[in-house]
């Protein structure tokens, strides 16, 4: 008799959620497993409602989400974050009045090991902060921000780890960097990546799965190795 086999990492079913009375996504059906899955689309197309809706800071309307087949629909986001999910906003990811060290402990106040071993991989994964854990993060660039910001959610061990355009605004040195990094991140540490993108020609090269959303509706999720341009133009609606 075969095992039953695990459920996928992050599910999505049925997904509405949006702004007051303001629906942005309509009803989202997707299941994310140990990969990189990329979800594309132009600007006003839900793609930071998603993610702040898995991280449960905005409400579920109808639909549920599960984490590792548990339903975590009704939690807080500390309770999800606490169970696995990592989050990574494009704006506000830093306490700029905090020093470097200080942003990443409060990572580590929800991972489960030890603050020197958290703070170690994140200097493993993104060296130029060593030397900067006693800056004051609002004087680090745009780019080093967002190495802080990664790296608390990183500090807080987690299985799933959503990065809303993580590459939003930074030189095309920083860009280069951090998708090295994303893919890093999934095959060195395990870690589940879900991430928003404009460029897809980015995100295809290095995610496993993409999702496009048009209007708060998700297309058919395609295998990113699939992916062509009459297929992403059909999937944005051009």
């Amino acid at each position: 008799m075969a095992e039953p086999s695990a459920p996928p990492i992050l599910e999505v079913d049925g997904l509405h959620s949006g702004y007051g009375d303001v629906p942005v996504l309509k009803g989202l059906d997707f299941a994310v497993d140990s990969e990189v899955f990329a979800i594309l689309g132009a600007n006003g197309a839900g793609k930071t409602t998603l993610l702040a809706t898995l991280a449960r800071l905005l409400p579920v309307t109808d639909g549920s989400i599960r984490l590792g087949g548990k339903d975590v629909t009704a939690h807080p986001a500390s309770e999800t974050a606490r169970l696995g999910i990592g989050y990574v906003p494009q704006e506000a990811a830093i306490f700029p009045d905090l020093t470097v060290f200080e942003n990443l402990s409060i990572g580590g106040m929800i991972g489960e090991r030890p603050l020197e071993q958290g703070l170690e991989e994140v200097f493993e994964t993104f060296p130029d902060l060593r030397d900067k854990v006693g800056l004051r993060a609002g004087d680090l660039s745009g780019g080093e921000s967002r190495m802080v910001a990664c790296g608390r959610a990183l500090m807080q061990d987690p299985s799933v780890l959503l990065l809303d355009e993580p590459t939003a605004g930074l030189s095309p040195l920083y860009v280069e960097l951090f998708f090295q990094k994303i893919a890093e991140i999934h095959s060195g540490r395990g870690v589940t990546i879900v991430l928003t993108e404009q460029n897809a020609t980015l995100a295809l090269g290095v995610a496993d799965r993409v999702m496009v959303l048009s209007l708060g509706l998700g297309s058919e999720v395609m295998t990113a190795a699939d992916v062509t341009t009459d297929r992403l133009k059909e999937a944005y609606k051009l």
